[in-house]
């Protein structure tokens, strides 16, 4: 069995890091480059760096700052945000990035998920959906950092994204997003059972037992947390100690 992973987001905005509650609420977290760092050196298996306000001026600003993470970390690392068209991809790959993250522009225009796989191979492209559960029960998607609903549903679209190549998908739930109450497990467990590519839980860790359960009950393959790391709730060493006495396969 593959080994689960554990992966810091880390939001960017003007330069630095921030997180909210709900995808609202943004307070200041520190300078990314430096908490990359600091997460490569505590055992983290990867890192997501997403530019959340996607701006051209940030997006200028946020290749230089790729760069600058690429010459400070040995771990495979994912940025994400304003990603539109091929050249963005180029870009920041060629600024030393491993993967590229696609929410909004692949839902406006889903060939895009199948030009980036055709021209840089399906490892590159994560496909990230963040997706409210309504009070039907439904789980829809949404655009632009959860700002505007769509008709799209999380599991039809992650099947599509699937189908067009996604080499990985980064489910946020916007219900479960900084509440520190655990993750979606029940829709991270269909997305899982159904897909044959990784899935990426995220949005409600809050405790060491969330990344365990989000593995053994949500069958996750990968457990991204933000504010819990940022602000020093759980150490990373500490949670992988503390999921391979439960039984989940880390790498230590």
């Amino acid at each position: 069995m593959l080994a689960k992973r554990i992966i810091p987001c880390l939001d960017v905005k003007d330069g630095q890091t921030v997180k909210g509650t709900n995808f609202v609420n943004l307070r200041q977290a520190g300078d990314p480059v430096e908490l990359g760092k600091f997460y490569c050196e505590q055992g983290a298996d990867e890192l997501v760096f997403l530019d959340i306000t996607a701006s051209h001026e940030g997006r200028k600003t946020f290749a230089g700052m790729v760069t600058r993470v690429a010459a400070t970390v040995n771990i495979p690392f994912t940025v994400g945000g304003g990603i539109a068209e091929l050249k963005d991809v180029d870009r920041l790959l060629n600024a030393g990035a491993d993967k590229v993250s696609v929410n909004s522009a692949a839902l406006r225009n889903p060939a895009l998920i199948d030009e980036i796989t055709s021209h840089f191979g399906s490892q590159v492209c994560v496909v990230a959906i963040d997706a409210r559960q309504d009070e039907q029960g439904k789980w829809m998607c949404y655009l632009n950092g959860g700002r505007i609903p769509t008709e799209h549903s999380l599991f039809d679209w992650a099947h599509e994204a699937q189908e067009r190549g996604a080499g990985e998908i980064l489910f946020t739930s916007m219900n479960h997003d900084g509440v520190k109450t655990g993750f979606a497990n029940e829709a991270l467990r269909q997305l899982s059972d159904s897909l044959s590519i990784p899935i990426i839980a995220s949005g409600g860790a809050g405790a060491k037992e969330h990344f365990r359960d989000t593995f053994l009950e949500g069958h996750s393959d990968a457990a991204l947390a933000a504010s819990v790391f940022h602000f020093g709730e759980i150490k990373i060493h500490a949670l992988k100690k503390y999921l391979q006495s439960e039984g989940v396969n880390v790498r230590l």
